[in-house]
């Protein structure tokens, strides 16, 4: 381990245990960390976690050794939070969540972001793939129950698609390949006119359509820019875009 790996261990990043692997889907699984820097953190909803899942590797770059995954739910309390990782890239992440098990350590940093639940609005607009799904949970839940809140969640395979940590579904789904722009626009040209009052949107995971739906809400829309909230999770041209 280099010296810069020890820095980061015993330094930066805080310690937290795995007390819980579960399999959502085919292509999903549930992790839940236990530590006690849970209990300290400063969470804000929609905040991400930095974690070292390749620090100790020796054939890994250090650019790869750190990974963000969205916190999907969190209890300060009792000192856990719990993070869903998709399998799809084949990349360290993935080689990571299909070998990690109960009891193992995992060294992680809360990182805030600028992704994070805003409950100025009266109506949402949340679009979002897979890899989005438990960031647009923790959106819905923490934006207050009075709003109106419209979705387009989709993957090539609906059943990939999990519920909310509660078991609730309160997104609507959609079967539909990569980058799908066309037709979300579609959908939205539909969606949006029903929406009331000052309206926001959220849209997360495949960086193209992120790209796409702004340019339609600002371009077509007219949308103010504040009220347009973009996260690209992942580039199929690039590697380890958070």
């Amino acid at each position: 381990m280099s010296i810069l790996e020890k820095i980061l261990k015993s330094v930066v990043l805080n310690e937290a245990s795995i007390t819980e692997k579960v399999a959502l889907s085919a292509s999903v699984f549930k992790i839940r960390l236990q530590g006690d820097g849970i209990r300290k953190t400063n969470f804000i909803p929609g905040s991400f976690l930095r974690m070292g899942i390749g620090i100790g590797k020796e054939d890994v770059a250090m650019k790869d050794k750190i990974r963000s995954y969205s916190i999907w739910n969190i209890n300060r309390s009792e000192g856990f939070l719990d993070v869903a990782i998709a399998t799809h890239s084949n990349g360290i992440g993935s080689e990571w969540v299909k070998a990690c098990k109960v009891g193992d350590t995992v060294y992680f940093k809360n990182k805030k972001g600028n992704f994070l639940a805003d409950d100025t609005a009266d109506s949402y607009i949340m679009v979002g793939d897979l890899s989005a799904l438990s960031h647009l949970y923790m959106i819905n839940r923490n934006i207050g129950k009075d709003k109106q809140v419209a979705s387009i969640i989709y993957s090539q395979q609906k059943s990939e698609l999990f519920p909310d940590i509660d078991g609730g579904s309160p997104f609507d789904f959609y079967e539909l390949e990569q980058n799908p722009s066309d037709e979300i626009i579609a959908k939205l040209k539909e969606i949006v006119p029903t929406l009331k009052g000052k309206k926001m949107a959220y849209i997360a995971g495949d960086s193209r359509l992120c790209v796409a739906l702004n340019q339609f809400f600002r371009n077509e829309l007219n949308w103010e820019t504040k009220l347009i909230k973009t996260k690209p999770f992942w580039n199929p041209e690039k590697k380890g875009l958070e």
